[in-house]
């Protein structure tokens, strides 16, 4: 019966699988990337990672003390102004053309399917799905459950307009509540307009799969386009050529949200390490660059900081400003900004403490 629950969501059958098969991503129903790649590196074993895990020496996976958040009133913002704010992880709220935009939003304590793994560091749940303010579009990269949050979105879905997705991923959307209406599948390269916003659905490098099913729907980046804006938002990836093509087929990238944690050497071809992340936002031709996939989920053996501390250092003498708000922070596209290292001295810090709105 627990497996059965909507939370598992539903693979594409029927008409919803012939669409797929006419991919040329997929054979035989199955989604594979542009680039051989392995989840795991050879020699190791799915096994052998999980007991790792569990029973290896953990050191400084989660922070000692809450992370200074700043929660934001998101409906109160003037939602004619560009900006951008993070609520952890590889979860943004974003203005663009005067729409509200959503990406891969978890709001729950727990990137599980139950609550009592994956739990969120503290100071990092400050928003709930209550504080999102109706949304003109979702955007989903794949159905990882630190991704594709199924108590945020059966929550969020009557207040949503429109979804951008991979292929596939429509079936988990129609089992959590969302109507067919709502729900715009793509394939890499495929695009979609709504009013003076363009979604072009991007190649990424990694897998899917929400319970013994993988590689059932296609994962994917994005880019939204507008008349002033190029923001790239990379998903979950490795690191290939798909990201100088991306630089080559659109220019400038006003802002690059890219995945630069959960890394580890076991599983190297589906997550970048940060000097990667890097590497690509320089493909990207990226203005400036914000960290994803960090910050609020312990997902692998490296310490809770150390992507902040190494993109930093990765982020000398590159034509690219990072930018490390805190989670909650708005950011607006009007005027250069540097943000200090906050997670390097936590003492002291009020959580939830009022800002102003900085600006890129």
């Amino acid at each position: 019966m627990f497996l059965n629950g909507a939370q598992f969501g539903a693979l594409p059958k029927g008409e919803d699988l012939k669409g797929i098969i006419r991919s040329r991503h997929c054979i035989n129903g199955i989604f594979h990337n542009e680039l051989p790649t392995p989840v795991l590196v050879e020699g190791q074993s799915t096994l052998g990672v999980w007991l790792d895990f569990l029973f290896s020496k953990k050191g400084r996976l989660r922070p000692d003390h809450p992370l200074p958040a700043v929660k934001t009133a998101l409906g109160s913002l003037d939602r004619h102004a560009d900006l951008v704010v993070w609520l952890g992880h590889s979860s943004f709220f974003l203005h663009l053309a005067g729409k509200r935009i959503l990406i891969d939003p978890v709001l729950s304590k727990y990137a599980a399917p139950l609550p009592v793994a994956v739990r969120a560091f503290d100071g990092t749940d400050i928003y709930a799905p209550s504080d999102i303010p109706d949304i003109d579009l979702l955007v989903l990269s794949h159905d990882h459950w630190d991704h594709m949050d199924y108590p945020t979105l059966s929550t969020l879905e009557p207040r949503i307009s429109h979804v951008v997705c991979g292929l596939g991923t429509g079936s988990h959307l129609a089992r959590f509540g969302f109507s067919k209406e709502k729900i715009h599948e793509g394939d890499w390269g495929d695009s979609f307009s709504f009013d003076g916003l363009r979604v072009h659905v991007t190649p990424a490098r990694h897998f899917s799969g929400r319970l013994f099913s993988r590689n059932r729907t296609l994962w994917a980046g994005f880019v939204l386009q507008t008349g002033r804006r190029q923001i790239f938002f990379s998903g979950d990836s490795g690191y290939g050529t798909h990201f100088s093509e991306i630089g080559k087929r659109f220019g400038t990238m006003d802002l690059a949200l890219i995945d630069m944690g959960q890394y580890n050497e076991r599983w190297k071809y589906v997550h970048m390490q940060p000097e990667e992340s890097a590497r690509a936002a320089s493909d990207v031709h990226a203005r400036h660059l914000m960290p994803t996939h960090v910050g609020k989920f312990s997902i692998s053996r490296h310490p809770w900081d150390e992507p902040f501390e190494r993109i930093s250092k990765a982020a000398a003498g590159n034509e690219w400003l990072l930018l490390t708000p805190r989670i909650g922070e708005p950011v607006s596209f009007d005027a250069e900004k540097k943000y200090s290292a906050w997670w390097r001295d936590m003492d002291g810090i009020g959580e939830n403490e009022p800002s102003d709105v900085p600006s890129l």
